[in-house]
């Protein structure tokens, strides 16, 4: 039992193969979506942190991009990269397998979990689409190759067993201070999330390579007033690889850009709670997924 008179804290980090559920664990972690969502690999590019903070407590939850076996650009380099630093900085680590995938482990992950020293727990996801045997088959698999300190049946996308699991995070919670004030719910900035709102819209409208070849970057976000309420203007520029893919994004007599900006900015005045006046712009840039100047100002590269 924790004493109620002091404060705990720490960084609970998320990896696991593209697909597993990760990012919707982390929403249900935060009682509200903060990671974009899709059925295509590799919907997660960056690292980013979200905040649950109590009267004695701050967890601090990190989710990664799912790691790539054969990485082909400097971005998915960059990914990896960000999924192994969770071993760098963790206070637990969440291990995200589910009944569908036919991961075994990839050996750099097997050998970090290994030898972590911190509690590293397994989470079985999706849970409530599998029957009980091939629950404890894979429980069992696993347990063979490392010895987890907690295993955990979940379903991230219909919250079962959340509530125990975060209950359980907090117990292994050291005594520390709150790294970030309590009423943030994240590290990463408006812009960032604005930008991720246009590509999980992009994921979702496009088919084939276009999500893929693809990125968003908030060239402007200002704040300003509209008959007497708060307004926003935005501009976004969406990179790609190819005039053809350009041709896609706008479609015939740009409506297919059109309800993009639609869509986007209905979820965007959703977020920052105002109005909004998006623009979308489109900017061809062949190798983008290896130019290290835009893949630094992108934030895959320091």
């Amino acid at each position: 039992m924790k004493n109620e008179d002091k404060h705990y804290s720490g960084f609970v980090n998320i990896i696991g193969k593209p697909n597993v559920g990760k990012s919707t664990l982390l929403n249900a972690f935060m009682g509200e979506k903060m990671a974009i969502i899709s059925s295509k690999p590799q919907t997660t590019r960056h690292r980013f942190k979200g905040l649950v903070s109590g009267p004695n407590f701050q967890i601090v939850f990190s989710d990664t991009p799912g790691l790539i076996d054969d990485p082909i650009y400097k971005m998915q380099e960059a990914m990896n990269d960000f999924a192994m630093s969770i071993f760098q900085d963790s206070d637990v680590v969440l291990f995200m397998i589910d009944p569908y995938s036919d991961y075994s482990g990839d050996e750099k992950v097997l050998k970090k979990l290994t030898h972590t020293t911190v509690p590293k727990f397994l989470l079985i996801n999706k849970v409530d689409t599998s029957d009980p045997d091939t629950l404890k088959n894979l429980e069992k698999e696993w347990l063979e190759k490392i010895a987890f300190d907690e295993v955990h049946h979940i379903s991230a996308k219909e919250k079962l067993g959340i509530d125990n699991l975060l209950e359980s995070i907090k117990v292994h919670l050291q005594e520390g201070p709150a790294y970030y004030p309590k009423d943030q719910i994240s590290d990463k900035s408006v812009r960032f999330f604005i930008s991720e709102i246009i590509r999980e819209k992009i994921l979702l409208l496009y088919k084939q390579e276009i999500p893929y070849a693809s990125e968003v970057f908030v060239e402007e976000y200002k704040e300003s007033e509209k008959h007497g309420h708060p307004f926003v203007h935005i501009k976004a520029v969406i990179f790609v690889m190819r005039d053809t893919q350009k041709g896609i994004l706008i479609g015939h007599k740009g409506a297919r850009i059109k309800k993009l900006g639609i869509e986007s900015r209905k979820d965007i005045e959703d977020f920052i709670d105002s109005r909004c006046h998006l623009e979308l712009f489109i900017k061809v840039k062949d190798k983008w997924r290896d130019d290290d100047r835009l893949l630094k100002s992108f934030g895959y590269l320091q």
